[in-house]
């Protein structure tokens, strides 16, 4: 993997990631000239017993621009100011011109709350130049370099002393609430371990502490047992919709043996997960013969500098669709309640996925 880090002109870091070595010569383009000068903040919920984030000056941010204003683009123009340099580069990360969470803020409001700066990290990253490409639609060399990235970044985010968990997603469509159209996820690093992250941790160490082994360990190996739900199996990692699925289409990626952060992995592990995200993706395009709306999240352990055994690094996958023709919100009870009414069973959508064919050389 050949980086190339540089400094934008608002201040904001830009990391260019290729398969091949970089022109030392490329410089950092931006939309803008002056740096952001508002800084989150944190509020505590007290019925909830939890943290949530304030970053008013987020309203200002794009929302799906017209089709010839892309940010993204690599030509730069008067009416097209780009985030990304001309070159050979296959991978871009830079720092999310509005945060949600800023690792210098440093000031909170007096409330009648406890509150707190709204610490961390909030970056972009652009998979590909091809703003009419996908995750899915990318080589699998090019994939495996897309969880280099994560890795890399997971590594360096996590080493700050004030963070605590770092979270690589991707929002695909505006089904989902995506602002900008372009092949492109985000990494968000929180200075503690968010809710639901904490609870899935809290689970593990229960389970661990048992049985000694890992909660989604013992999962895979009697998925891979039941041979039911699966969509992929490899020689090291694994793709199957889960029995307890709360979305339709839901689907969870994994290595098959356990590794605490994409850091962990080995090459062989790499290369395997590669595979398995990259069929999955395609398997979802397919079934619909159209671009797949998803939130896709990654769970790794902590950086918190301890030892995680218990930990699996595994991606949850939630499509929004439940029909061709009708798109699954969020109902009363589970907005209300968090507790999920599913109206379909894993196994029947686990079919329809198993029953698309898909080519990967």
């Amino acid at each position: 993997m050949h980086r190339l880090a540089l400094r934008k002109p608002d201040g904001r870091e830009l990391i260019l990631y290729s398969r091949k070595p970089i022109s030392p010569d490329l410089e950092a383009p931006s939309p803008f000239t002056e740096p952001l000068q508002g800084k989150p903040h944190l509020r505590w919920h007290p019925l909830r017993d939890e943290w949530i984030t304030y970053a008013a000056y987020r309203q200002d941010r794009t929302f799906l621009p017209p089709p010839e204003y892309n940010p993204f683009a690599v030509t730069k123009s008067a009416s097209n100011p780009t985030e990304v340099p001309q070159g050979e580069w296959d991978i871009a990360v830079f720092e999310n011109r509005f945060p949600a969470l800023d690792i210098d803020a440093h000031e909170a409001p007096q409330l009648t709350v406890a509150t707190a700066p709204g610490k961390g990290k909030c970056e972009v990253v652009v998979f590909t130049q091809d703003t009419d490409e996908s995750l899915g639609g990318l080589p699998l060399d090019h994939i495996e370099l897309v969880i280099e990235v994560w890795a890399e970044r997971t590594k360096a985010i996590g080493a700050h002393p004030e963070i605590k968990y770092v979270l690589p997603f991707e929002n695909r469509g505006a089904e989902v609430g995506v602002t900008l159209h372009h092949p492109h996820g985000q990494i968000y690093a929180y200075p503690l371990v968010p809710p639901l992250p904490e609870r899935q941790q809290r689970a593990a160490l229960t389970h661990y502490a048992t049985h000694g082994r890992g909660v989604l360990q013992d999962l895979i190996q009697a998925e891979i047992r039941a041979r039911v739900r699966l969509l992929y199996l490899g020689d090291a990692a694994v793709a199957f919709v889960p029995p307890c699925a709360r979305y339709p289409y839901e689907v969870w990626i994994a290595p098959i043996e356990p590794v605490e952060t994409f850091a962990h992995l080995s090459a062989a592990q790499r290369r395997d997960l590669a595979r398995a995200l990259k069929t999955v993706l395609l398997k979802y395009d397919g079934l619909w013969k159209r671009p797949f709306p998803y939130l896709m999240a990654w769970y790794q352990a902590p950086t918190d500098g301890a030892a995680h055994p218990e930990s699996h690094l595994h991606a949850e996958i939630y499509p929004p669709y439940r029909t061709p023709t009708r798109l699954k919100y969020l109902a009363g009870t589970e907005l209300a309640a968090g507790f999920f009414a599913m109206d379909a069973l894993p196994e029947d959508k686990a079919l329809e996925l198993q029953q698309v064919e898909v080519e990967i050389e």
